[in-house]
């Protein structure tokens, strides 16, 4: 489980916390190797590569992989499985979307106020100005 630089995701990016073979991240989910083969020919699961070719898991992989075991315990073939798992990463970014978009709303109403209130004269003030040029 050691030797961890060079491993990359299969875009190319390094990913220092993919750190476990494939017997290993296995073992710790409770499946068959050939079983983690198969989640990654169906798009489930994309594992780091060493510049070998040999798969990593990372932490991340492991927790995918407990929720893939969740979802068929309750009866989900592999196709549901990777329905729901792209619907609950829309929901993630989406969430994560709004909350970027609400924060950004919420500076821009407090920007706005603090121009406005710059633009305000007391009524007061006001009223005295025109009251001396009245005369």
């Amino acid at each position: 489980m050691t030797g961890v630089q060079g491993v990359q995701s299969a875009g190319g990016n390094e990913r220092p916390g993919a750190v476990y073979v494939i017997s290993v991240a296995a073992e710790i989910a409770g499946v068959h190797p050939q079983t983690l083969r198969i989640y990654e020919r169906k798009g489930l699961l994309e594992p780091a590569r060493t510049r070998g070719g040999s798969r990593r898991y990372s932490e991340h992989d492991l927790q995918l992989l407990g929720r893939i075991a969740e979802l068929t315990e309750q009866g989900l073939n592999l196709a549901g499985v990777k329905r729901v798992l792209a619907l609950e990463a829309e929901v993630e970014r989406l969430t994560a979307e709004l909350d970027r978009v609400s924060r950004e709303a919420d500076t821009a109403v407090r920007d706005a106020h603090r121009e406005h209130r710059r633009d305000l004269v007391p009524l007061r003030q006001t009223l005295v100005r025109f009251g001396h040029g009245l005369r």
